[in-house]
C-alpha cells in the first residue's frame, strides 16, 4: 500500500495560537485578545499576546519547516491584523507580514495553504452582532477580497472557515470560548447559517479575485463514528486485520451521517448545505421551529463548488447495531489509550471518517488537522523524545493509507497538528501538540524526535510507515 505520488505532506498552525504581536503594526483586537484577559477564561491567565512570537520569528520557523521536509504549510490569517475593524480600512502592514511569509515559504519550495478564519473574530465585528448579523457575510467577503488581491498571485490553496462547530458551539453557545456567549439554540442555528454564508461569499470572492486559479475548500471538525469489531480496542498489532460486521458498519455510517441532538456535534447539519445545498431532513425535523428560514438565494450562495473537503480528525466514537435495530454506542474499555487532553486514541477514525465522508459528499478529502497533545520536555541532552507522538501518528497514517489504497476515499493531503507547541486556547500553554518544542520562557525552538521521524515519512511518501 502507498499514497499517491502527488500526495501533500504538511503541518498546520493558526494565527492567534502562534503569532503574538497582538497589537503590532496597526493590528486590531480579536475576541481572543479581549476575552483571554478576563479572570478565569484561560488556564493560569495565559494569553496569546506573545504566543510563539511567530510574527517576529517566521523566518526561523520556515527554516525549521524546511528541515522537517514539509511540502506544504497550512496557516491562518488574523482577520483583525488585515482589517482592524473587521471591515473598511485594510491594514497594509498586516498584509505585508503575510506577503513576506508566503514568499519565504515559496523560496523553500513549501506550498502555502491559507485559512481565512480560525476563530479570531475581530472584536469590532463582535460589537456589531458578529455571527447573528446577516451583514457579516459581506464583511467577510471584503476581507477575502483584500487577501486575494494581495496574495492571490502566489497562493493557490484556500480554506474559508476552520471548525465552525467550535466557534459556534463553545464560543457562541456554551460560553467557555471567547466571546463567551450563551445563545439559545435558535440563535446558534441562525449564527451558523450566517457563517455558512460567509463561506459561500468568500469562496466566490477568492475565485473571482485571485490572479491564479486555485483550490478552495473548508475545514470542519470530523465527528467520526467507527464500527465496533473484535480487535478495535487492542493496543498492539494491526487492528485492520479483523473486519467489522456489515450491520455494525451500517450502524456507524448511519450515526456518522445523522443529526441526533440539539447541538453542533454532528457532521451533516453544516456540511450538507455546503456540499449538497440543503439542510439534512433529520436535522430539520429535530430542530423544528428553531431551524433558520433561508432567504431566497441563501442556499445557492452557501453551496459553492468545493475542490476539496478538509476535515480535522483526532478521535471517534464507536457504534454497533443494537438489539432494537438502532445504532448503540460502545464505551471504551478501562485503560484505553488517551492523549494528555484525555481524548481517546482511535486510529481507525482516519479510515472510517474518510470513507463515510467521501461516500456522502463525493469530494476529495484533505486531513487538515490530526495530532495529539503529549507531555513533552527537553531531556538533559537537549533532545525531545516524544515517542508516543511517533507511534500515534504512525498508527493514524497507516489507517489513512489504507483508506487511500483500497479506494475508500480520494485522499489528497495530510497536515499534522501542529507545527509548533503553541497557545492551546482555553488550555493556555499547558498542552503541547507540536513537532517542534517551544520553551515559552525563552522561545527557543527544538525539533522533537517526531519531527525527524516525520521527515522520513515525507521523504518515503509514507512507505516507511
Amino acid at each position: 500500500m502507498t499514497f499517491p505520488k502527488d500526495f501533500v505532506w504538511g503541518a498546520a498552525t493558526s494565527a492567534y495560537q502562534i503569532e503574538g504581536g497582538w497589537n503590532a503594526d496597526g493590528k486590531g483586537l480579536s475576541v481572543w485578545d479581549y476575552t483571554s484577559r478576563a479572570p478565569g477564561q484561560v488556564y493560569q491567565g495565559h494569553t496569546g499576546d506573545i504566543a510563539c512570537d511567530h510574527y517576529n520569528r517566521y523566518e526561523e520557523d520556515v527554516d525549521l519547516m524546511s528541515q522537517i521536509g514539509l511540502r506544504a504549510y497550512r496557516f491562518s490569517l488574523s482577520w483583525p491584523r488585515v482589517m482592524p475593524e473587521g471591515t473598511g480600512k485594510v491594514n497594509i502592514a498586516g498584509l505585508d507580514f503575510y506577503d513576506k511569509l508566503v514568499d519565504s515559504l515559496l523560496t523553500r519550495n513549501i506550498t502555502p495553504w491559507v485559512t481565512l478564519f480560525h476563530w479570531d473574530t475581530p472584536q469590532a465585528v463582535h460589537n456589531r452582532g458578529s455571527w447573528l448579523n446577516r451583514d457579516i457575510s459581506h464583511w467577510f467577503a471584503d476581507y477575502a477580497a483584500a487577501v486575494a488581491d494581495r496574495l492571490g498571485d502566489r497562493v493557490t490553496n484556500w480554506i474559508t472557515l476552520n471548525e465552525p462547530h467550535i466557534f459556534l458551539g463553545p464560543g457562541e453557545g456554551e460560553g467557555f470560548h471567547p466571546p463567551g456567549n450563551r445563545l439559545n439554540h435558535r440563535e446558534r442555528l441562525l449564527a451558523a447559517h450566517h457563517a455558512l454564508m460567509c463561506h459561500g461569499r468568500a469562496a466566490q470572492t477568492l475565485r473571482a479575485r485571485a490572479k491564479l486559479p486555485g483550490q478552495v475548500g473548508w475545514a470542519p471538525i470530523g465527528r467520526i463514528k467507527v464500527p465496533y469489531h473484535a480487535s478495535l480496542f487492542q493496543e498492539a498489532g494491526d487492528q485492520s486485520s479483523s473486519l467489522p460486521a456489515q450491520q455494525d458498519i451500517d450502524a456507524a455510517r448511519e450515526q456518522n451521517n445523522s443529526v441526533s441532538s440539539k447541538d453542533f456535534w454532528n457532521n451533516t447539519w453544516l456540511a450538507d448545505p455546503v456540499v449538497l445545498g440543503s439542510y439534512p431532513e433529520d436535522g430539520l425535523r429535530l430542530y423544528g421551529v428553531d431551524a433558520p428560514t433561508p432567504a431566497p438565494g441563501d442556499m445557492e450562495l452557501i453551496r459553492q463548488p468545493l475542490d476539496f473537503y478538509g476535515v480535522n480528525i483526532y478521535d471517534a466514537e464507536v457504534f454497533r447495531r443494537g438489539e432494537n435495530g438502532r445504532p448503540v454506542q460502545v464505551p471504551f474499555p478501562p485503560g484505553h489509550p488517551q492523549n494528555a487532553l484525555r481524548w481517546f486514541i482511535i486510529p481507525q477514525a482516519l479510515y472510517w471518517g474518510c470513507k463515510f465522508l467521501y461516500e456522502r459528499y463525493k469530494t476529495p478529502i484533505c486531513i487538515t488537522e490530526n495530532g495529539l497533545s503529549n507531555l513533552d520536555w527537553v531531556d538533559l541532552d537537549g533532545k525531545v523524545r516524544d515517542h508516543q507522538r511517533i507511534d500515534y501518528t504512525r498508527r493514524y497514517l497507516r489507517e489513512l493509507r489504507r483508506a487511500s489504497a483500497d479506494g475508500s476515499a480520494d485522499i489528497r493531503a495530510y497536515f499534522h497538528w501542529s507545527l509548533l507547541d503553541n497557545f492551546e486556547w482555553q488550555q493556555g500553554f499547558k498542552e503541547r501538540f507540536g513537532l517542534i518544542h517551544v520553551d515559552f520562557s525563552t522561545l527557543k525552538r527544538t525539533l522533537k524526535e517526531s519531527a525527524h521521524w516525520y521527515r522520513g515519512v515525507i521523504a518515503s511518501n509514507g512507505d516507511s510507515l
